[in-house]
């Protein structure tokens, strides 16, 4: 029997980082939703008690350090489950790069060995199973558009935004989010973007509204490590995006663009500066 799931990138329409927790974490507040750029993960189930993972790309370890390999063994050790599971990640989404990857690819573990080995698993206990992988998990496993407060994984279902194109353009670089963070003083900034504001747009379906509204307090601290980031980002606003913005910790930007008929200036403006780019739609 084959199971197969898919693993949507995030995007972060505003990020803001409110303080330092005692548990080390830091105290979010971030809206978040979904592009169809999405990895595709096949599962298999084995008769020997064991994880094996496999992709197309080179580039990804494949053992306990593997996201969708630590969701199986949770789900296994929770559930005491004997079976075992050949997951193939084929990758389409960057790695390390503000969009998620890896927690989609955990996520999409989740919901497909519930159904795989029949677990029959509550949506908001596979949430709280994905809140021990990582912060970006618990959205992941249901997706869509959401408010997310905490350290990333207290949910609250907002509309979906007004269908655009979205424009992602990686540069060659990789950013430790765990630098980034460890850079971040959250007494420095100086304009804390508003959630309630983006979730206002949302709602009232002003597009003009959200591009206005993006923001991400960790731009800075990313920009200042990678000037490159910066350039990419006025670069696509300049070839005519109606706004853009650093994903998560980067170096992934985005720009949200209304009509068709700009896609492809912008998307072939921008590879003069980077080889990843990617004009995909919101997921709604």
């Amino acid at each position: 029997m084959k199971i197969y799931e898919k693993a949507p990138a995030k995007i972060n329409l505003m990020l803001d980082v409110l303080h330092k927790r005692p548990d080390g974490y830091h105290e979010v507040e971030m809206v978040m939703t979904m592009v169809d750029l999405a990895d595709r993960l096949e599962m298999s189930a084995l008769p020997r008690d064991t994880i094996i993972i496999s992709s197309q790309a080179g580039y990804i370890p494949l053992d306990e350090k593997n996201l969708a390999f630590q969701a199986a063994r949770l789900i296994k050790d929770r559930y005491d489950v004997k079976s075992g599971v050949h997951i193939h990640l084929d990758k389409k989404i960057p790695v390390a790069a503000g969009l998620a990857g890896g927690s989609s690819d955990a996520a999409a573990t989740l919901r497909g060995l519930n159904r795989l080995w029949d677990l029959n698993i509550p949506i908001e206990e596979l949430q709280k199973l994905g809140a021990e992988l990582g912060s970006d998990v618990p959205f992941c496993v249901t997706g869509g558009t959401a408010l997310a407060t905490g350290r990333g994984e207290k949910l609250t279902p907002v509309a979906n935004p007004l269908q655009c194109w979205v424009i992602l353009a990686k540069p060659p670089i990789n950013v430790s989010t765990a630098e980034v963070y460890g850079k971040f003083r959250a007494a420095q900034v100086k304009e804390h973007p508003s959630a309630q504001g983006m979730i206002r747009a949302i709602e009232a379906g002003d597009f003009h509204g959200v591009c206005t509204r993006l923001g991400n307090v960790l731009e800075d601290v990313t920009l200042r490590l990678h000037p490159e980031v910066q350039q990419l980002k006025e670069g696509m606003l300049r070839l005519g995006a109606d706004g853009a913005l650093m994903s998560g910790s980067g170096p992934t930007v985005f720009g949200l663009v209304y009509k068709e008929s700009k896609v492809a200036r912008i998307y072939n403006g921008l590879r003069g500066f980077c080889k990843e780019v990617y004009a995909v739609r919101l997921l709604t």
